[in-house]
């Protein structure tokens, strides 16, 4: 039987626990979600980089309309960059490498790359994030990454693992053991079930989100299992599985 743990914000992950386990990251609003849109609509790949120079770095000698640069620093779009949101990269992404810079999300999945898989999970993807689980992991121990914000803790990131979790115990089997930590997010969805745009929308980084009016960017990500894209981490880009 497999275990699952959850960390409630990326500064709980331990790089060297990372090893022989597998990692799904949460970044709900809106790394994650951006990720596994982008990849969608059809870029090429997704590079997570640590901050906007990083970026620029990365960049540098790239012919110019072979990547996006998309990224934020504490919710402000940064100098030159795209907005890291799904909806207004839709028709710009087709075939590009977008190189992302985000405070939260991004850094997750550097920090998990130690795993032995690193998927990239959104409510837009849980279920199909969740079958792939069940299909390859079964046995393995899984540890849930809610990026969180700033250092604290994100209700959105939380309701996002608990419906992978939910996605996982459909069915009725007994397949996985699951810390209290995990157990509950579990809770914490199934009692919200019908609820996801609320809950996103009530969030602290929700409310930023509105007050930009970007009410549409919201509803959309708030879709579960919308999408059936797997990105994974490869410890280079993002791609899809």
């Amino acid at each position: 039987m497999g275990r699952i743990h959850l960390l409630f914000k990326k500064e709980e992950i331990d790089e060297e626990k990372m090893k022989n386990n597998v990692a799904v990251v949460f970044d709900v609003l809106l790394a994650t979600s951006t990720i596994t849109a982008g990849l969608h609509f059809g870029a090429k790949e997704v590079i997570p980089v640590h901050q906007g120079e990083e970026a620029l770095k990365v960049a540098e000698g790239r012919e110019q309309d072979s990547f996006l640069l998309v990224g934020e620093y504490k919710g402000k779009t940064l100098d030159g960059f795209h907005a890291p949101q799904p909806l207004p990269l839709k028709d710009e992404v087709r075939g590009k490498s977008i190189i992302l810079s985000t405070t939260n999300g991004t850094v997750a999945v550097r920090k998990a790359s130690n795993a032995n898989q690193v998927y990239i999970c959104s409510l837009l993807n849980g279920r199909a994030v969740a079958e792939r689980i069940l299909e390859k992991h079964r046995e393995k121990t899984i540890i849930l990454i809610c990026s969180g914000t700033d250092g604290a803790f994100c209700i959105e990131d939380f309701y996002g693992a608990g419906y992978l979790l939910d996605c996982l115990s459909e069915g009725g089997q007994q397949v996985w053991e699951l810390t209290d930590a995990a157990q509950a997010a579990l809770l914490f969805y199934q009692g919200n079930r019908h609820r996801s745009e609320e809950i996103l929308q009530k969030s602290t980084v929700g409310q930023r989100i509105l007050g930009r009016g970007s009410e549409t960017e919201l509803s959309f990500v708030a879709q579960c299992g919308l999408l059936s894209i797997i990105p994974y981490f490869d410890g280079r880009s993002i791609q899809v599985s």
